[in-house]
């Protein structure tokens, strides 16, 4: 559990460093360059991602079970992971109105994706990764919406067809992870 706890800590801290210390931020970047600074930011986010994945599949090995939610819930966590997608997918198609109504999708994403999972796994390592993971996205999510007000930002409104490829994309994708991809790269199938 202490290798997912640090990985934890470093890879999320690293995606917090705006959240609690913007104005450092800005003056590091501009000391250092921004080259530099994405390359130490990058590696120290690839370092805790490593720690966090390999702590998870460590502490899966010996699990520790808090609560055992009902089946249906596995349903639940499928139609948020659904609607996750389709945020994750909001974030890289530009001109959409999904991006113009919430702002950041990926942040929005992954608070979802996050939540999902808590409803569906009850295991300690579960609750730390997806918990840690949903307390960061909240405050990223409410300090990147802080900063968009400061700084007057308006997002365009977004076509209808953009909109439409958002949704296509998202359900493709949510399809091939939820039949495929998560029981091969996780090793668990949602749906059993």
């Amino acid at each position: 559990m202490r290798y997912l706890i640090l990985g934890l800590i470093i890879f999320l801290g690293t995606h917090s460093v705006r959240i609690v210390a913007e104005g450092w931020r800005t003056r590091t970047i501009a000391r250092v360059g921004p080259n530099r600074w994405k390359g130490i930011y990058s590696v120290l986010a690839i370092a805790g991602f490593v720690l966090l994945v390999w702590g998870y599949g460590q502490a899966r090995q010996a699990p520790v079970v808090l609560y055992d939610p009902p089946l249906f819930m596995r349903h639940v966590a499928g139609l948020l992971m659904l609607v996750s997608f389709v945020l994750f997918a909001a974030a890289y198609v530009p001109g959409n109105h999904i991006k113009a109504a919430v702002g950041h999708p990926l942040v929005a994403g992954t608070t979802v994706w996050a939540f999902a999972h808590l409803l569906s796994n009850g295991r300690l390592a579960d609750v730390v990764l997806f918990g840690a993971f949903l307390v960061w996205a909240i405050a990223d999510f409410i300090a990147a919406r802080r900063r968009d007000r400061a700084a007057g930002t308006v997002y365009p409104a977004g076509s209808s067809a953009l909109s439409a490829l958002v949704v296509v994309a998202g359900g493709v994708g949510w399809a091939v992870f939820a039949f495929w991809a998560h029981r091969w790269l996780i090793g668990v199938g949602p749906f059993g």
